[in-house]
């Protein structure tokens, strides 16, 4: 079995927990995420099964939308509700300048990581080094904010969907709101809502998980024009040589053989096609 599962993950577990979880349900060889979740944090996990992995950087690039909760009025070390208390304040804003402040994030940016995430230094990720004490400044990142809707603001917290580009952390984003507004801030709730063109709609929790589920890996790729190739071509595509088309275009393919199973995924590039990924 190969292909995709979407789930739903529940708040108290690491997406890696959740990768060990499925794998020891369905006794999986290869099981993988397409995207971390924090373990405070729900909402959709897209899992890759066995082959699959194989393409799981086309969807570590992709769009993710989120629905958001930012508590005003304390810091916290980790920029979110798991993290200690730094700083507290007095919360005098108004719901017109939180809303303002929301929108100015839309956009492109320059974000600096939170301390605890899992990007590396030195080969070790940044929150091993924050629970010894050692906080390490990572270059800011640039990132888009690609659409908020829904802005709400009710006792010091505020809430909002928000739609981002891939390396965005809603951490950051609640620690430079509160920031800005003068009166710190942390990230209070946090649902990943869709990733690609997938949607917790569809997810479904661990328990309620099958096998018959799964999302085959061409499904995943239905954007991408359909190719099917003769046995010849095939033969010199699968060995990693070029194949002539004939066709004065550039472009990302889905290759089928004539038998209609899936191969992998083509690139054609003045007029040859060669293969990208395959199955």
């Amino acid at each position: 079995m190969n292909g995709f599962l979407l789930v739903n993950k529940e708040k108290g577990y690491s997406s890696s927990e959740i990768v060990q979880k499925i794998k020891k349900k369905f006794s999986l060889n290869k099981v993988g995420h397409l995207g971390t979740l924090d373990p405070d944090a729900e909402g959709l996990l897209i899992i890759a099964i066995n082959r699959a992995t194989k393409f799981s950087n086309y969807f570590l690039n992709s769009d993710k939308s989120y629905y958001v909760e930012i508590k005003l009025g304390k810091s916290t070390t980790t920029d979110d509700v798991s993290g200690e208390i730094i700083e507290e304040f007095e919360v005098k804003c108004s719901e017109d300048e939180v809303k303002k402040e929301i929108n100015n994030f839309l956009g492109k940016s320059f974000q600096k990581p939170p301390f605890f995430s899992a990007l590396k230094y030195k080969g070790k990720p940044l929150y091993k080094y924050a629970r010894k004490g050692e906080f390490i400044n990572k270059e800011p990142r640039e990132i888009e904010i690609k659409e908020i809707k829904n802005i709400s603001y009710k006792d010091k917290i505020c809430s909002f969907q928000i739609l981002c580009s891939k390396g965005t952390y809603i951490r950051s984003i609640a620690r430079d709101l509160g920031k800005n507004l003068g009166c710190g801030g942390h990230m209070f709730y946090l649902k990943r809502l869709s990733q690609h063109k997938f949607n917790l709609l569809d997810a479904h929790t661990i328990e309620e998980l099958s096998l018959e589920r799964t999302i085959k890996i061409d499904d995943f790729f239905k954007d991408y024009e359909k190719l099917s190739l003769n046995e010849e071509s095939l033969k010199i595509f699968l060995n990693g040589g070029r194949v002539f088309l004939n066709k004065d275009i550039s472009k990302d393919l889905r290759i089928y053989s004539e038998d209609n199973d899936f191969i992998g995924l083509g690139r054609l590039e003045n007029s040859y096609l060669k293969h990208k990924q395959l199955v």
